[in-house]
């Protein structure tokens, strides 16, 4: 029997690969061999060529027409540019929808910030990431622009994707709720434009971010070289 049943083929094919390259058993730089996969997964070529092809699209493999299709790497540069565009897009979403968010929107933030410390304290990565995927949703979803949230969301999905869940930082986590705290200290007060400078300025800065990131994605001291491999 095939692994994968015919409904959905391309999404289940694309979940699967997501999470084979987030458990390490695709690593950066490996191949992915296309006849190997099909068989492996008891699929054709199609939904697998198409899961691939979004892949390809939002950073996750490089597909080349001499070399085929490879595990993309992480770099450094990578990562400073992804927060760039993250924090100016939730930027722009605060400003657009802060004036319209409820007490009852606000009080589910502060719901979900007390759930991720919840999580923190079982030690739950997946349970705090998918606690602080909807904090932020609370202000992204009401902004009616599905590019800006598309564009958010394969770009966090790359950012989380690619690292093991034994790498994380208790103190970045914890850290990070204090500054959604921040945020919804502006938002509870109505200044858009002071909650979308504190997430370009600090959540999402990478200049502030920075030794986090490097202790997060680089655990052997390597961020200096994905840099260069991405010049």
């Amino acid at each position: 029997m095939d692994k994968f049943s015919s409904k959905s083929l391309k999404e289940q094919v694309y979940d699967h690969l997501r999470g084979e390259i987030h458990r390490h058993r695709l690593r950066p730089g490996s191949a992915i061999h296309m006849d190997e996969m099909c068989r492996s997964l008891g699929i054709s070529r199609t939904p697998l060529r198409d899961a691939l092809m979004q892949l390809a699209v939002e950073g996750f493999v490089v597909i080349s027409p001499r070399r085929g299709v490879a595990v993309n790497t992480l770099t450094l540069d990578d990562i400073r540019h992804s927060y760039q565009v993250i924090g100016a897009l939730e930027g722009e979403a605060l400003r657009t929808t802060v004036p319209h968010l409820t007490p009852p929107d606000i009080a589910g933030m502060r719901t979900l910030n007390a759930r991720m410390a919840r999580a923190i304290a079982k030690n739950d990565f997946f349970r705090f990431y998918e606690h602080n995927l909807a904090f932020h949703d609370v202000y992204l979803r009401p902004c009616a622009n599905p590019l800006l949230i598309d564009s958010v969301t394969s770009l966090k999905r790359r950012l989380y994707d690619f690292v093991s869940a034994k790498q994380w930082i208790r103190e970045w986590e914890e850290v990070s709720i204090g500054e959604h705290e921040r945020l919804v200290g502006f938002i509870e007060a109505g200044d858009g434009e002071g909650a979308a400078a504190y997430v370009r300025e600090v959540h999402w800065s990478f200049a502030v971010q920075e030794p986090f990131i490097r202790r997060y994605y680089f655990p052997e001291g390597t961020a200096d070289i994905g840099k260069e491999k991405a010049r």
